[in-house]
C-alpha cells in the first residue's frame, strides 16, 4: 500500500505546486498590468477583485456584467475577452511544472499519466471557483451634467455597473483550458513520456507542435521588444507596458495571421480610447464607410491597414521569415527519413490548428448603453468595441502557409544537415547517457 501512496502523494504535492505558481504568476501579472491602466486608484478596495476576474478571464472563466438605475435606467453590457498575456504567463509556469516530474524517460502508462493529470485538473478547478467568488464588483457611473444624472440625483438613483463571474460557465471553460494546457504540453515537449502505443506519433506530431509554440512565443518576444521602445521613445510608458502585461498576445497573434494573408472584421463606436496601435484603431473606427456589409463591420486585413500606414506591409516581411524558421526547427527536431512532404503536411496541420485557437481566444466584444426609461442611449455613455476573425479565410490560409513553410523548411534543413547526419529520434531526448 504504501507504494502505491508514494507516486500519489507525490502527483498530488507536485499538482499543489503547479497551480499554486500558475496562479501566483497570473496574479501577479494581472496586478501589475491593472495598476500601470489606473485600475489602483479604483473605489471602495475594488482592485482585487478586478485582479481576480481578470485571472479568472485568463483562465478561461467567463464574466458577466451588469448594471442599471432601478426604474430610472439601464445598462446594456457585455464583455468577451482573453487577457492573453496573463493567460500565456499562467500556462508557461503550470505547464512547465506539470511537465519537470515526467523528464525521466520515453514512455510511461496511460494510468501513470491520468494520476498525474487528474489532480492538477482538480486543484486548478477548486483554486478557480475560489477566485470566481471573489471576482464581482459594482461601480457607480459618473454621468456628469447628462440628464440621467440629473434625474438620479433628484431620485437618489445612481446608474451603476458591475460584474461577477458565471460559476457554472467558468467551471466549463476552465475545465478545456486546464485539459487544453496539459495535451499541448505533452505535445510540445520531446522529453515527456508517451503511452508505449503513441511513442510511434513523436517522430509526426511533436516536432511540427513545438515549432509553432515557438513560432507564436517569438512573436511575443519580438511584441515585447517592439513595446519596449515605444513605451520608452513616444511617452505614455505605464498604458504601453500595461497592454504589454496584459493583452500583448491579442495583438501579436492576430498580427501573424495578418503577415500569411488572414484577415479579421471589427468595430469600434463610442468615446472610449482602445489600447492597440493608432492604425489598428483607424481601421476599426473607419466601420462601415466603404466596406457596404451589411453588418457594418471594417475589414482588417494587411491592405486595409497600410492604407493608414505603409509600414503594415512588414507583417508580411516577418510572417515569411518567421514562418520558414519554424519550418526548419521542425525538420531539425525530425528524424532524417521523414519526407519533406510530410513535413509539409505536419507543420500545415499544427499551423491550422494553432491559428484556429488564436481565432477563437483573441476576439473581442465589449459594449456599454446607458438608457433613460430604456428610451435611447446617453450619446457619451456607450460604446462598442468588436473583433473577430474571417475564420475560414484565415484557417485556410494558415494550413496553405504551414504547408509552404514546412516543405521550404524541411528542403533547408536537410541541405544544413547534410546526408549523412541524422536528426534524434528519441522522444526523452539524447540517446547517449554521458550527454547528461
Amino acid at each position: 500500500m504504501s507504494a502505491k501512496a508514494g507516486p500519489s502523494a507525490r502527483a498530488w504535492r507536485d499538482a499543489v505546486i503547479a497551480v499554486l505558481a500558475g496562479f501566483a504568476v497570473m496574479a501577479v501579472v494581472a496586478s501589475a498590468g491593472l495598476a500601470l491602466a489606473g485600475a489602483g486608484d479604483l473605489p471602495g478596495g475594488a482592485f482585487p477583485h478586478v485582479v481576480a476576474a481578470v485571472v479568472v478571464m485568463a483562465a478561461g472563466g467567463s464574466l458577466e456584467v451588469t448594471g442599471g438605475a432601478g426604474f430610472l435606467a439601464g445598462a446594456d453590457a457585455s464583455l468577451s475577452l482573453l487577457p492573453l498575456s496573463v493567460s500565456l504567463a499562467g500556462a508557461l509556469t503550470a505547464g512547465w511544472l506539470f511537465l519537470r516530474p515526467l523528464h525521466n524517460r520515453a514512455v510511461a502508462g496511460a494510468r501513470e499519466l491520468l494520476a498525474r493529470a487528474v489532480p492538477m485538473v482538480l486543484l486548478w478547478l477548486a483554486a478557480l471557483t475560489g477566485l470566481a467568488l471573489l471576482a464581482r464588483q459594482d461601480f457607480a457611473v459618473s454621468t456628469g451634467d447628462s440628464i440621467i444624472g440629473d434625474i438620479g440625483e433628484i431620485l437618489d438613483s445612481t446608474p451603476t455597473v458591475g460584474f461577477e463571474a458565471a460559476i457554472p460557465a467558468t467551471l466549463g471553460f476552465g475545465l478545456l483550458w486546464i485539459l487544453g494546457l496539459l495535451l499541448i504540453a505533452l505535445l510540445v515537449s520531446r522529453r515527456a513520456p508517451l503511452p508505449a502505443g503513441l511513442v510511434r506519433f513523436h517522430a509526426g506530431v511533436r516536432p511540427a507542435a513545438f515549432a509553432v509554440v515557438a513560432l507564436l512565443l517569438a512573436y511575443v518576444v519580438i511584441g515585447i521588444g517592439i513595446g519596449l521602445v515605444v513605451a520608452a521613445t513616444r511617452g505614455h510608458a505605464d498604458r504601453t507596458l500595461a497592454v504589454i502585461l496584459l493583452g500583448l498576445p491579442n495583438l501579436v497573434w492576430p498580427a501573424l495571421t495578418l503577415g500569411f494573408g488572414g484577415a479579421w472584421e471589427g468595430k469600434a463606436e463610442g468615446p472610449f480610447g482602445l489600447p492597440v496601435p493608432q492604425v489598428l484603431d483607424g481601421v476599426l473606427r473607419a466601420t462601415g464607410s466603404d466596406s457596404g456589409s451589411a453588418s457594418d463591420l471594417s475589414t482588417i486585413d494587411v491592405a486595409s491597414l497600410a492604407e493608414q500606414d505603409p509600414r503594415a506591409w512588414w507583417l508580411v516581411a516577418l510572417a515569411v521569415v518567421l514562418l520558414l524558421g519554424a519550418g526548419a526547427l521542425a525538420a531539425a527536431r525530425s528524424p532524417a527519413h521523414v519526407r519533406p512532404w510530410k513535413h509539409a503536411l505536419h507543420l500545415a496541420v499544427a499551423l491550422a490548428l494553432a491559428t484556429l485557437v488564436v481565432c477563437l481566444l483573441a476576439r473581442i466584444q465589449a459594449q456599454f448603453g446607458l438608457s433613460l426609461l430604456g428610451i435611447g442611449e446617453s450619446g457619451d455613455l456607450g460604446g462598442k468595441v468588436e473583433l473577430r476573425p474571417l475564420l475560414w479565410r484565415t484557417v485556410g490560409l494558415a494550413f496553405v502557409a504551414g504547408a509552404v513553410a514546412g516543405f521550404l523548411g524541411s528542403l533547408l534543413s536537410r541541405r544544413r544537415r547534410g546526408p549523412g547526419r541524422q536528426a534524434p529520434a528519441d522522444p526523452a531526448g539524447p540517446a547517449d547517457p554521458a550527454a547528461r
